[in-house]
């Protein structure tokens, strides 16, 4: 009868789980407490939903954790694991467009006389007229800098792992972290001394819509790299069962990426000739 009722495939069906309704309804309620924050209303509005959220990746992430411990990731589940983190970071690869899509299309056509329209918010070039950016070779290089640094060493870290050196995935893992903390407090220091704002005209709309949601990108790879320092302290990541680390590590190699473009387009020849701040 046991032998009946054995598993006969590779694959892993999950159990039922509250965690999707649980976070789409914390998403709900961060939604309504920003829209509110955004027509005058109390900042603290949004602190709930956001709880909420943070309560149920931290439970979502436990209960997929111990599935991995469990022997549920079968070589065939790894492999589809990599399909959907590549999927995600396609899908993210888009989101990113959608940004510099728009700040392209601003900065395009702010001369052209056919878009009359979007003349009139640009002052007929680019940046629009009154505009002091930021001088790309000063903070923006130091961030770019900062990026790359962490990129080697979230790479040292995964090589380290391959070769069972468990002292170089730690020191890898936190110099990281390290560094994706100093770059969020260097663009946090940067924005607090912009000469613009988000509203106004379109230029700052763009630029903080791309680079703040890098930094949100940022924030969430390195709580990501933080878990794997945990779990990589529990030598719970072996050179040939450590996908939670792989995956975290291409994420960050995306977000490095994402910063190079945002660096040479946005900072460098989205603010060329103008008044810098």
């Amino acid at each position: 009868m046991a032998e009946a009722h054995a598993k006969q495939h590779p694959y892993h069906l999950v159990d039922p789980s509250p965690w999707p309704v649980v976070g789409a309804v914390s998403a709900f309620v961060a939604a309504i407490g920003g829209i509110a924050y955004m027509h005058g209303y109390s900042l603290w509005l949004l602190v709930p939903g956001l709880l909420l959220i943070l309560y149920t990746m931290a439970m979502w992430w436990r209960d997929v954790l111990k599935e991995g411990q469990q022997g549920y990731l079968t070589p065939v589940v790894q492999l589809h694991l990599r399909y959907g983190m590549i999927l995600f970071i396609a899908s993210e690869v888009m989101f990113f467009v959608a940004w510099f899509w728009a700040f392209f299309d601003s900065a395009l056509t702010a001369d052209s006389s056919i878009q009359i329209a979007k003349t009139e918010f640009t002052g007929g070039h680019w940046p629009p007229s009154g505009v002091e950016v930021f001088d790309p070779w000063h903070l923006p290089l130091l961030n770019t800098l900062i990026l790359l640094t962490s990129g080697t060493t979230v790479t040292w870290a995964h090589h380290a792992l391959l070769h069972n050196d468990r002292k170089g995935v730690l020191w890898g893992l936190t110099l990281t972290i390290v560094l994706g903390v100093i770059f969020s407090l260097v663009q946090i220091y940067e924005y607090s001394h912009a000469a613009f704002s988000f509203g106004g005209n379109i230029y700052g709309a763009t630029f903080y819509m791309a680079t703040g949601f890098h930094g949100f990108h940022v924030f969430i790879g390195t709580v990501m790299l933080i878990v794997c320092l945990v779990r990589a302290y529990r030598n719970q990541f072996t050179p040939t069962e450590h996908f939670g680390f792989e995956a975290t590590a291409w994420y960050w190699h995306f977000v490095d990426v994402v910063w190079l473009f945002l660096f040479f387009a946005v900072y460098i020849w989205g603010g060329w000739g103008a008044s810098v701040h």
